[in-house]
């Protein structure tokens, strides 16, 4: 078991750091989940997750987020936000970390 908790932990490191070197993400660190809710540069979350589904990809990879809107009781809290699980290995989501940077440039680029 501590194994597993070492490495869940060290996979939250990976992808805690990396989301708060990205130009404009916020990302607290998680404490007790194997997911985390993290701020976008962005003004619609799940706008954007579907820009990374459907018009976005990084050497034929992306990366499936969710909005974090639906996860919040209050109206409006989390539009901005999305949920993103750590359930993958350390390469793999230091990959999706690179893939994420690329989508919000290219996002923030167009005229949405």
């Amino acid at each position: 078991m501590r194994a597993m908790v070492d490495e869940y932990r060290a996979r939250r490191d990976v992808i805690v750091a990396g989301l708060n070197a990205i130009p404009g993400v916020s990302c607290p660190t998680p404490t007790g989940a194997f997911y985390l809710i993290t701020d976008l540069p962005v003004a619609d979350a799940e706008d954007f997750c579907i820009f990374m589904l459907r018009d976005f990809d990084l050497g034929g990879e992306t990366v499936m987020m969710a909005p974090a809107e639906g996860f919040y009781a209050t109206p409006g809290l989390g539009k901005n936000q999305v949920r993103i699980a750590y359930v993958l290995g350390r390469d793999k989501l230091a990959r999706c970390l690179e893939i994420l940077r690329a989508g919000l440039e290219a996002y923030n680029r167009t005229s949405r």
